[in-house]
């Protein structure tokens, strides 16, 4: 990532910038010369003359360059980019992973050995993509987290240190000063918000389709560990120790949602969030994916602009669901995972909500008989291997890996990085439901033109069922 230089490129963005195109929000950045600041491109500041305007990429090549986050339309707010290329894997599973905190425990050898790389090939890999270091990118991006946190909720400035993952308070006041040129009292002090809670705004760009993503969820949600309504949907979630629930509200009207957070403590609140973020796909370059899909689909395609990729808190989880919804219906599959929460899920009860239950963990499965379901047992054998594999090897979140597990084939693995891993560019070849959906449409796509977006092929089919 890093400073824009092709000349029809600066000027599409001068154009989404005048105009405070949505659509672009977090594509890239503004730098103002005259002022040292760098904004989205829907900034509600005056414009500023475009002789006096430089374009980065990314908000770290612009904090790079030595300009800092407007405190007005506030950059640390606006959907992600980077980790949504789609063409680099490794590159996106370090992102991921250093979004949830691998730097802030683990050294930059111990990330790249976990990536099956050398130390020296990831930060080449950093510096060709975005220009930068790994560990200068992580410890920006708990800047621009903490800077959100700053903004947006009234947690003190020491619990917000920790929240954003650094040991100490005179380490975090050091970055901060040092990475956005303001001190945290400074940012609080100058901010006119005010704060009610623990309440963080997820943007996104539009078009988003709301409700088809919600009608989705709703099919298979489980009581006591999820809850919606029109508007909102809500879970129980568990964390390295972190524990609570979360509550989304859409505001279409705004291109955002509102994240209501509710932990025992707020140790890993980023990691949690950047979750959540990938949970409802808010930094999808929808109109990218729109615009490819579409062409190959063509014009007498039922398309669905703005339909996202809904997640599953974790890829255990993930992996459970697909394991229960093999060869049976999605009613079937959500009495299964229901039954296996009641039986195993450790009790979560919170004031003025339906929570009931957080989902199973490994050492509850591995630990049961498993006897309360009805189904082969060669099934529930495989939820105890799977259990048992993410508790004994050092990277469970290799989704790969799981192939030589036994019970688990090519689409339970497709269907966990689909959902779980949240990999933009899965086909779920063999699946029913896309054979029946092809049935039906008058152009078949050709795969190959839609790739790295066949996860959202795979759901816009769906979709015609």
């Amino acid at each position: 990532m890093a400073l824009i230089l092709d000349t029809q490129l600066k000027e599409r963005y001068a154009k989404a910038r005048k105009a405070r195109d949505a659509r672009f929000d977090g594509v890239f950045f503004t730098a103002v010369k005259t002022t040292g600041i760098y904004c989205r491109p829907v900034c509600p500041a005056n414009s500023p003359l475009e002789r006096n305007v430089v374009y980065h990429d990314s908000a770290i090549s612009a904090a790079q360059s030595g300009f800092r986050p407007c405190l007005r339309c506030r950059p640390d707010s606006a959907p992600q980019s980077c980790a949504w290329l789609g063409t680099e894997t490794t590159f996106q599973r370090a992102l991921n992973l250093i979004q949830q905190g691998a730097l802030q425990t683990y050294s930059i050898e111990s990330l790249a050995m976990r990536l099956g790389i050398s130390d020296r090939y990831l930060r080449q890999l950093f510096k060709e993509k975005l220009g930068t270091s790994p560990k200068k990118y992580a410890i920006y991006q708990q800047c621009l987290f903490a800077k959100q946190l700053l903004h947006e909720s009234d947690l003190p400035v020491t619990d917000i240190a920790f929240a954003s993952g650094f040991n100490s308070v005179r380490r975090f006041n050091e970055a901060m000063q040092a990475q956005i040129g303001l001190a945290p009292r400074e940012i609080r002090k100058r901010d006119d918000v005010q704060t009610t809670g623990l309440v963080l705004k997820l943007n996104y760009r539009p078009p988003y389709a709301w409700q088809k993503l919600l009608s989705f969820l709703e099919a298979r949600v489980i009581d006591g560990l999820e809850w919606a309504d029109e508007r909102s949907y809500s879970r129980t979630i568990s964390y390295q120790g972190s524990r609570g629930y979360f509550t989304v509200t859409a505001k279409p009207e705004k291109n955002r949602f509102d994240l209501q957070v509710n932990l025992n403590e707020y140790q890993h609140l980023n990691p949690i969030t950047q979750r959540i973020r990938m949970l409802f796909d808010v930094d999808a370059p929808i109109d990218r994916i729109d615009e490819q899909l579409q062409t190959e689909l063509g014009p007498d395609f039922s398309y669905t602009p703005g339909l996202r990729v809904p997640g599953i808190w974790s890829t255990f989880e993930a992996g459970v669901r697909a394991i229960l919804g093999q060869q049976v219906s999605i009613g079937a599959a959500r009495k299964l995972v229901q039954v296996m929460v009641e039986e195993l899920g450790e009790p979560a009860k919170f004031d003025g909500t339906p929570a009931m239950a957080f989902f199973p963990s490994p050492e509850a499965v591995c630990e049961h008989s498993l006897d309360f379901f009805r189904m082969p047992q060669s099934r529930k054998d495989t939820l105890r291997r799977l259990a048992e594999h993410m508790l004994t090897v050092d990277d469970p979140e290799d989704i790969d890996a799981w192939l030589d597990l036994k019970g688990i084939g090519p689409w339970t693995a497709n269907y966990v990085k689909l959902r779980g891993s949240k990999d933009p560019d899965v086909w779920l070849a063999g699946d029913a439901g896309l054979k029946n959906a092809l049935k039906v449409i008058k152009q078949e796509p050709d795969l190959e033109r839609t790739r790295p977006w066949r996860s959202y092929l795979t759901f816009q089919l769906w979709n015609q069922l």
